[in-house]
């Protein structure tokens, strides 16, 4: 008795989260075994064509339409540089005090 409680106190206890056990997995993960073909579509006999998918007009009205709208977005982007804030402000102050912001060589 007295050397079997000795044993349990030198074993080394793992905590449950490390032990691996998979609670809600279902198993083992599935996956889709590789065809060789592209996207795992067999291409349409010679004259037929290929049946598009409800949401693939959808993903692409989407995807580049929202393209399109940030390169719009990003051509009339405000002009945000502390460089351009720092030019108008010196610009504004020199007329205050009358000074030409314009170089004009004098001849």
């Amino acid at each position: 008795m007295l050397l079997t409680s000795s044993l349990r106190a030198l074993q080394v206890r793992v905590p449950r989260r490390i032990t691996g056990r998979r609670f809600a997995s279902h198993g083992p993960p599935q996956f889709n075994e590789p065809s060789g073909w592209l996207f795992g579509e067999k291409p349409p006999a010679p004259g037929q064509k290929r049946v598009k998918e409800e949401w693939e007009n959808i993903w692409y009205v989407g995807m580049f339409g929202s393209m399109a709208m940030a390169a719009v977005l990003l051509y009339y982007k405000p002009d945000t540089s502390i460089q351009t804030w720092a030019l108008r402000e010196a610009k504004e102050r020199m007329e205050a005090r009358g000074e030409k912001y314009k170089y004009e060589p004098s001849s």
